[in-house]
C-alpha cells in the first residue's frame, strides 16, 4: 500500500486548511533548502505545529502553479533516500519527516510533513558537501526560512526540551485507548486518502502516520492530542475536558437555570455544543417598517461570533487545569468563560480591537485537528471575526476580560438591542418579530456549496465528505427539515435521479450570510 498523510490533499495544495506559512513549494529537489526548512519547521518557533515541504510544484506570489511540475519515480526514491541521509547526518538531534506520494492531474510529487520535534532545538548544516561546514538553527520567519540570529536564537535555545502539552505522549494510557472507529471517521470527513488503506493499518502504524503516537516500537505511547480527539471518554485521562451550557432564564441571580453537559472527543462535543446552542437559545427577528420595502432582520446572537468563541475557548484553553469550558446565557447576553486567560505578552486592548497576535500558541496540535474539520479559519482569526460579525448583524461589540494574573479568559456577547426592547414589551404595532430556526455549520457549508440542482453524489465530492450516513444525517435531512434545501422529486426520495436545490427560505439565508 502506498503510504499517505492524514491531510486531504487539496486543501493543503489550496491552502484552504493549512496557513501559506506552514506550507513551501519547491519546483525541483534542492536538498539545502530543503534541509534548512526541515529544520525551521522541526524547531516550530510559534508552536503552530510544524509545516510542510512539496516537491514537484512550483510557486508564484505564494501561490502553487498547478498542474504540477512533477517528479520521476525514480526521483523520488533517491529523493527519499538523501532524506534519510540527510536526517542522520546533516541535523542535529537526528530529525526524520513522515513522506507521501501523490499524483496530481497526471504528474507525481512528494509531499513532506515535518510536524513541530519534540527534541527542539534543531540546528542543520549551513552548506552540504562541506565536512568543515559551520551548523545553525532555522526558524519560520511568515513564508520564509531564516536563519535565526540575536534574540531570536537565544529564545529558541530557551524552549529546549519544552513540548506543548497536547503534543506529549501520555504514560498513564495505551494504544488502546485510541478509537480506530473515531481515527477512520475523522480521516474520511476531511477527505485524506490515508482513509482507503486504514482498515489494513494497526493502531500503532495510523497512529504514527497521524503523529499522535511517539516512542520506541517497544513502549510506544498516545500522545495528549490524540487522546484528546480519539477517545470517546478523554474526561478519564483529563478531568473537566468537556463544554457546559448553562441557561439563566430569569438572569444569573434567578433561581432557574438549564444545564447541558457535552462529553467525549474534542471535535464532536464542539461542533455538538454549537449545534445545541443554535437550536435551542439563536432567534432571528424580522421586522417590517411601513416606510420602507427591506425588512430589518438579525439575531439575538449571531451564530458564526458564537461559534468562534466557543472554538477559540476548546483551542486555547489548557486541559492540566480541571475546569471545563462553560458557556454562559442570559436574556441580557451569552459569554464563554476558560481558563486560562491569554499569554501576558498579549495586551487586553489590542485584543479587544482585533489586533493582537500571539506569539507562541498554548495548544500546537489542537488547532490543526480543528481546522482540518473545519472548525476554526487559522491562526489569529477568531477574534476578528467575532468583531466582524457582531457588527454585521448589528449588535453591540463583544468584550473581551481577564485577570492581572491571567488566570481566565471571558468573551461576552450581548444581546440585539432589538430583543432587548421585545423583552421589555416596547416593539411598536407595525413590528412584526418572526423566529426562523439557525443553520448549523455543516448546513452553512452545505448551503453555500449548492449550485442550482445537485446530486447527493456531487454536493459529496463538492464538500470533500466520503461518509455517506454522516452527509445524511448531518447535512442533507437537517437541511430540508429546516426547510433550506428541497429535493426536485420529492414523491421518489429514493430516485437515481433524485437532485437537490435551495428553497426561497435557503436563498433567503445565503443573501442574509453576505451581507
Amino acid at each position: 500500500m502506498t503510504t499517505k498523510l492524514p491531510i486531504n490533499l487539496n486543501s493543503l495544495l489550496h491552502l484552504r486548511t493549512i496557513e501559506s506559512e506552514r506550507v513551501e513549494y519547491k519546483t525541483g529537489w534542492n536538498p539545502e533548502a530543503v534541509l534548512h526548512s526541515i529544520c525551521a519547521f522541526a524547531n516550530d518557533f510559534h508552536n503552530l505545529g510544524g509545516g510542510y515541504v512539496v516537491v514537484g510544484v512550483e510557486e508564484q506570489n505564494g501561490q502553487p502553479v498547478l498542474p504540477p511540475a512533477g517528479l520521476l519515480s525514480e526521483q523520488i526514491d533517491r529523493i527519499q533516500k538523501e532524506l534519510l541521509n540527510l536526517g542522520n547526518a546533516a541535523i542535529q538531534p537526528p530529525y526524520h519527516p513522515l513522506t507521501a506520494t501523490y499524483e496530481v492531474r497526471g504528474r507525481l510529487i512528494l509531499v513532506l510533513w515535518v510536524p513541530g520535534g519534540e527534541t527542539r532545538p534543531y540546528k542543520a548544516r549551513v552548506r552540504l558537501g562541506d565536512k568543515n561546514a559551520e551548523w545553525a538553527f532555522y526558524l519560520r520567519r511568515h513564508t520564509s526560512t531564516v536563519r535565526a540570529k540575536g534574540a531570536d536564537e537565544r529564545e529558541l535555545l530557551s524552549l529546549a526540551a519544552t513540548v506543548p502539552f497536547d503534543d506529549r505522549y501520555h504514560q498513564g494510557a495505551g494504544l488502546a485507548d485510541l478509537s480506530t472507529h473515531l481515527i477512520r471517521e475523522f480521516l474520511q470527513e476531511i477527505g485524506s486518502e490515508l482513509a482507503d488503506g486504514s482498515a489494513t493499518l494497526s493502531v500503532e502504524e495510523l497512529g504514527r502516520r497521524m503523529n499522535i503516537v511517539g516512542g520506541p516500537v517497544e513502549m510506544a505511547f498516545p500522545k495528549n492530542v490524540g487522546l484528546l480527539f480519539f477517545n470517546d471518554r478523554p474526561d478519564r485521562f483529563f478531568p473537566a475536558s468537556q463544554i457546559d451550557v448553562v441557561y439563566f432564564p430569569e438572569g444569573a441571580g434567578g433561581d432557574r437555570f438549564e444545564e447541558k453537559e457535552f462529553i467525549g472527543p474534542l471535535g464532536h462535543i464542539t461542533r455538538d455544543a454549537v449545534d445545541y446552542i443554535a437550536r435551542n437559545y439563536l432567534k432571528e427577528t424580522v421586522i417590517k417598517h411601513p416606510d420602507r420595502p427591506q425588512a430589518e432582520r438579525f439575531w439575538n446572537f449571531p451564530l458564526a461570533a458564537v461559534e468562534e468563541a466557543v472554538v477559540n475557548a476548546v483551542y486555547h484553553r489548557s486541559y492540566e487545569i480541571r475546569e471545563p469550558v462553560e458557556v454562559r446565557i442570559t436574556p441580557e447576553e451569552l459569554m464563554v468563560l476558560s481558563f486560562p486567560g491569554p499569554d501576558r505578552s498579549i495586551r487586553m486592548e489590542d485584543l479587544q480591537a482585533g489586533r493582537a497576535v500571539s506569539r507562541r500558541y498554548r495548544n500546537r496540535r489542537i488547532g490543526e485537528f480543528l481546522k482540518e474539520l473545519n472548525l476554526t479559519e487559522g491562526r489569529s482569526t477568531g477574534i476578528p471575526k467575532i468583531l466582524r460579525v457582531m457588527q454585521a448583524n448589528g449588535s453591540p461589540g463583544p468584550v473581551f476580560e481577564s485577570d492581572d494574573e491571567r488566570s481566565s479568559f471571558l468573551i461576552r456577547l450581548p444581546i440585539h438591542p432589538g430583543f432587548v426592547e421585545e423583552q421589555n414589551s416596547e416593539a411598536t404595532p407595525e413590528a412584526t418579530p418572526e423566529a426562523t430556526p439557525e443553520a448549523t455549520p455543516e448546513v452553512g457549508r452545505l448551503l453555500e456549496t449548492l449550485q442550482g440542482e445537485m446530486s447527493r453524489a456531487e454536493l459529496m465530492a463538492a464538500l470533500g465528505l466520503k461518509d455517506e450516513k454522516h452527509f445524511r444525517e448531518h447535512y442533507q435531512q437537517t437541511a430540508i427539515d429546516q426547510g433550506l434545501m428541497e429535493m426536485t422529486i420529492p414523491d421518489k426520495p429514493r430516485s437515481p435521479l433524485q437532485k437537490y436545490r435551495l428553497t426561497s427560505k435557503g436563498m433567503a439565508w445565503l443573501r442574509r450570510r453576505q451581507i
